[in-house]
């Protein structure tokens, strides 16, 4: 019945500040709707940044900044990333560790987005 997903909403308190981190840091391209949504491309699915105070509707029922926990697939091996994050003063909370992805290991670098949301970035094990 699905086949996949299009977008997800993260709700953040400062559009411009959430802008600057997802594109500076994580090197996402930023696609602006209006002045209270701003798409954030990831392959073929939008993080789709709302901030708190918005009108738009529908939405969740409590959309609360900080509450999500979001896995990203790494182009690069994260020694690579973790230099990136370090030279950007982007603070690793936790990693490299080996988790359980959703097609098998992975291992992965913890970092927070700047509303508190939980970040991991992570590669596949080598086989």
């Amino acid at each position: 019945m699905l086949s996949g997903l299009d977008h997800l909403v993260i709700t953040v308190t400062d559009i411009s500040r959430a802008v600057d981190f997802y594109s500076r840091v994580l090197g996402l391209e930023v696609r602006y709707r209006d002045g209270e949504r701003v798409d954030l491309l990831l392959g073929d699915i939008a993080l789709r940044l709302h901030w708190t105070a918005t009108d738009v509707t529908p939405r969740a029922a409590t959309p609360t900044p900080g509450s999500l926990d979001l896995c990203l697939r790494s182009l690069l091996p994260l020694e690579e990333v973790q230099r990136h994050l370090e030279a950007l003063g982007v603070e690793v909370e936790l990693g490299p560790v080996t988790r359980q992805g959703a097609t098998g290991e992975i291992t992965s670098l913890y970092l927070r987005d700047p509303d508190g949301n939980l970040l991991e970035i992570s590669r596949p094990m080598k086989p």
